[in-house]
Formats: C-alpha cells, sequence, structure tokens
C-alpha cells in the first residue's frame, strides 16, 4: 500500500479545514502562555496551501511538499509558521521525484522532519512542544503498513502524550517564561498537532 499526490492533496484539504475549525480553540490556549495567535498563523498558512493545492496536481509527492512549504513560508514568519515550512521542505527534498511513499516508510519521512524542526526550533524531545507528539505519532506507527491502523495507534499516542504533558511545565519559548503557570496547561502546539492529525487521517476516519 502506497500514499499517492492525489490522496495527499485530498488529506491536505482537510487539514486545512480542520486548522480553520480549530482556529479559536488554539488562539485561546495561545493567549495563556503566549501571543494568541497560533489560531490565526495556522489559518493563514491553510489559506496558502489552498491556493497551492489549486495549482495542482503534482506529479510527484516532492513537488506537492515543495508547493506547500512555499506556501506556509509565505504565509507567516511566525515560529510555529517556520516549523511547518521546514517539516514540509523537509518531506519534499526526502520525497523528491517520488511519486508514491509506501505507507511502511512514512517513519522514516516523520523522523526527518522531527530532526530538522527540532534542529531549526532548537526544542529537544521533553520540552512539552509539538515535537514530543510528533514523536509520539514517529513511534507508534513504526512497523505498521496500513494508514487506518496507523491512524488509529497515533491518535491513541498523541492523546496519551498530551495527557501526560499536561502536568509538566513548558521549557522552551515564550511559554517558558511563566514555567509554573503551564503546569496542568495543553501546550498549544500539541493540541494543534492533534488537529493537523486528525485533519490529514484516512477520510473513512472521520
Amino acid at each position: 500500500m502506497s500514499l499517492t499526490p492525489s490522496q495527499m492533496e485530498a488529506a491536505l484539504r482537510r487539514w486545512a479545514d480542520r486548522i480553520d475549525e480549530a482556529a479559536p480553540e488554539l488562539n485561546r490556549l495561545d493567549g495563556q502562555l503566549g501571543d494568541g495567535d497560533l489560531g490565526a498563523t495556522l489559518e493563514k498558512c491553510a489559506a496558502r496551501v489552498r491556493t497551492a493545492l489549486d495549482a495542482g496536481p503534482y506529479a510527484d509527492l516532492g513537488l506537492l511538499f515543495k508547493a506547500c512549504a512555499q506556501a506556509c513560508a509565505r504565509a507567516s514568519g511566525s515560529s510555529f509558521g517556520t516549523l511547518l515550512t521546514v517539516a514540509f521542505m523537509t518531506l519534499a527534498r526526502r520525497l523528491d521525484n517520488q511519486a508514491t511513499l509506501a505507507w511502511r516508510d512514512l517513519p522514516a519521512a516523520l523522523q526527518a522532519a522531527l530532526d530538522a524542526m527540532s534542529q531549526r526550533g532548537g526544542a529537544k524531545l521533553g520540552d512539552k512542544t509539538v515535537l514530543d507528539t510528533l514523536a509520539a505519532a514517529h513511534d507508534a506507527i513504526d512497523g505498521i503498513d496500513d494508514p487506518r491502523a496507523q491512524y488509529a495507534a497515533a491518535s491513541a499516542a498523541v492523546d496519551e502524550t498530551i495527557a501526560s504533558f499536561r502536568t509538566q511545565p513548558n521549557r522552551i519559548g515564550r511559554a517558558r517564561m511563566f514555567a509554573e503557570r503551564s503546569i496542568g496547561l495543553d501546550d498549544p502546539g500539541m493540541i494543534a498537532f492533534r488537529h493537523m492529525l486528525d485533519g490529514i487521517a484516512p477520510a473513512s476516519c472521520n
């Protein structure tokens, strides 16, 4: 079983719709410890990604992810927008000229994105950021070769990760200035990833 550009395009449209729905919640969560604009930032990225998708179709996954990276780069210069750009561009380079991606190879692609995001943003696992949920999803799907089973495993792992970090302080970014206040609160980036995961899930899982 393999992921095709047309399947990824459809998933990204669902991803964009889910971001729009989640934006008010993400703004509220971000406002507790940050600027309160995470939802607005991701809405801009989603709008640009839709425009990029409308310019398709794309012959391979590398071109598709490159278009998404360029869209996010134009949409926002925020820290999360930059991480999203880095993730898409890492996938674009890794999947250059690839018309398909075997589902069993998805964990390796996610690991490459995770490494690039950590290097760019300076966060490490355990800092209570989006990286922790991405790592949990990666570990959960390793060895699974079915998209529905991957989503089920990743979804459970992400929920567990969010719950386990709720009692911990944020250790990086603007939120670290309010470390004690962040205890008991969900990290906005983690919740954003939760929504993104639900957005790109196979249509039959929604």
